[in-house]
């Protein structure tokens, strides 16, 4: 088993705490606690969703390890709209209480990014994986399988980040995106491949095997 390191909390979140601690210690300091306990509160829920904690990531090639914190919410079969073929698909919804940081689910190479602009509806629906604004990724093992990561914004999200660029090789577990406020993780895999996942469970990105490749 392997263990990413990272910061406890997300670089992404810096200004937001920055910003929110600065407020509450103000209004304490000038207008007292009471007023100032729905800033301290504010900044609890922030420190919470930008934290990042490090995982173990499990080593086996054929695990396809879960992209990002939350729930099952789709197990099946479905086209993949950026490779055209066949495929299995997972996601993973997050609410604004898991942790946003998006891992990278199988280690290879990425072959070709696609980022397209769409709606905000709410993500835990169907239609998101197609209407949503998304950032995709096709990943081509070490063993010369395909498989494709979306990251979906959702109804409140606003900002898909995503660090890494076609031609860059990327670890599985690693941590190369972030989505802000509430999301969803597609994933697209061939059709051989076995889900290790029932749907409504609760799932940790970076930890939890979603997913074994065929040999």
């Amino acid at each position: 088993m392997s263990i990413d390191r990272y910061p406890l909390l997300a670089r992404e979140g810096r200004w937001h705490i920055a910003l929110a601690a600065g407020v509450a210690v103000a209004v304490h300091y000038f207008a007292g606690p009471v007023w100032a306990a729905p800033f301290w509160i504010i900044l609890v829920f922030i420190l919470q969703f930008f934290r990042d904690p490090p995982r173990h990531v499990p080593d086996a090639p054929d695990a396809i390890i879960c992209p990002a914190d939350g729930k099952v919410i789709a197990l099946s079969e479905a086209e993949d709209p950026y490779l055209k073929r066949p495929s299995k698909r997972v996601s993973v919804f997050m609410n604004v209480f898991n942790v946003h940081s998006n891992r990278s689910p199988v280690a290879g190479k990425i072959m070709e990014r696609w980022y397209s602009r769409g709606k905000f509806v709410n993500a835990a629906l169907d239609k998101a994986s197609l209407d949503n604004e998304r950032n995709a990724l096709w990943i081509l093992t070490d063993q010369g399988q395909d498989v494709v990561v979306v990251q979906v914004a959702g109804l409140i999200a606003r900002r898909i980040l995503c660090y890494v660029q076609p031609g860059e090789r990327i670890a599985r577990g690693e941590r190369y995106g972030f989505i802000r406020f509430g999301s969803r993780v597609d994933v697209y895999l061939p059709l051989e491949a076995r889900f290790e996942v029932s749907l409504g469970d609760s799932v940790k990105g970076a930890a939890d095997v979603i997913a074994r490749l065929a040999p």
